[in-house]
C-alpha cells in the first residue's frame, strides 16, 4: 500500500483531544496552510479560507458555540451538549473553514454555462481542502474531529474575529493532543459499494 493510502487510512475521528501538543505552533499553521493550498478546486478556483485559532481565540469560538446551544437546546438535554463542548475546548486548536462567495459568484458570471455548479464545486473543494488537512494534522501526530456548527454561530464569530461578510463558514477542525485512541472502523461490504466494468 503507498505511503498516501497508509495516510489516509491512519487518519480518524479523534474526541478525544488534549492541549498536550509537542509541535510547534508555527509547523501547525504551516500544515493547515500547504494542504489547503495544495487541494486541488474547480477552474483552480481556490475558494477556501480557512482560519485558524489558538489559545484564547480556540476557547472563546467553543464559548460561543457553547451559548449559542444553551438558547436552543432544552434545559434538561443542555448537560451532554456542555460536555461535548467542553471535550472541544480541550483542545489545542481549531481550523475554521470558510469559502469565498465573491469567487463563486464571479466566476457564475464569467462561466454562465456552469452557473448551478459553481456552488457545488465550492462546496467539492472545501471538502477536499478539509479531507487533506485532517490527513495532514494526523501525520503529524494530531488528532482531530470536523465539526458543523455553522450556520447558528457564523454572525457571532464574522464579528468577532472579523470575518469578511462574503466568506461562508463550512465546518469547524478542532485538533490536539490525542488522549485516547479512535475505537474500531468497520466498513459496508465492498460488493455493495463498488463495481468494476471492462
Amino acid at each position: 500500500m503507498s505511503n498516501f493510502l497508509n495516510s489516509i487510512k491512519a487518519r480518524r475521528t479523534i474526541y478525544a483531544i488534549g492541549k498536550n501538543v509537542s509541535v510547534d505552533q508555527a509547523i501547525i499553521e504551516e500544515t493547515i496552510r500547504e494542504a489547503v493550498k495544495q487541494s486541488p478546486s474547480s477552474f483552480n478556483s481556490q475558494t477556501s479560507r480557512v482560519v485558524t485559532l489558538f489559545g484564547e481565540s480556540h476557547t472563546n469560538f467553543w464559548n460561543i458555540v457553547r451559548e449559542t446551544l444553551r438558547k436552543i437546546v432544552p434545559a434538561e438535554a443542555f448537560e451532554g451538549t456542555n460536555a461535548k463542548i467542553d471535550s472541544f475546548s480541550a483542545g489545542f486548536g481549531t481550523a475554521l473553514f470558510y469559502e469565498d462567495q465573491d469567487v463563486v459568484k464571479a466566476l457564475q458570471e464569467q462561466f454562465a454555462l456552469y452557473a448551478d455548479n459553481f456552488p457545488v464545486w465550492s462546496e467539492h473543494s472545501t471538502a477536499i481542502a478539509q479531507f487533506a488537512t485532517w490527513t495532514a494534522l494526523s501525520e503529524i501526530g494530531i488528532g482531530a474531529s470536523l465539526q458543523h456548527y455553522n450556520p447558528i454561530v457564523d454572525a457571532e464569530v464574522a464579528e468577532t474575529f472579523g470575518i469578511p461578510s462574503n466568506w461562508k463558514l463550512r465546518a469547524q477542525l478542532v485538533f490536539g493532543s490525542i488522549e485516547a485512541p479512535a475505537g474500531e472502523k468497520t466498513y459496508m461490504d465492498d460488493a455493495a459499494r463498488f463495481k468494476t466494468f471492462n
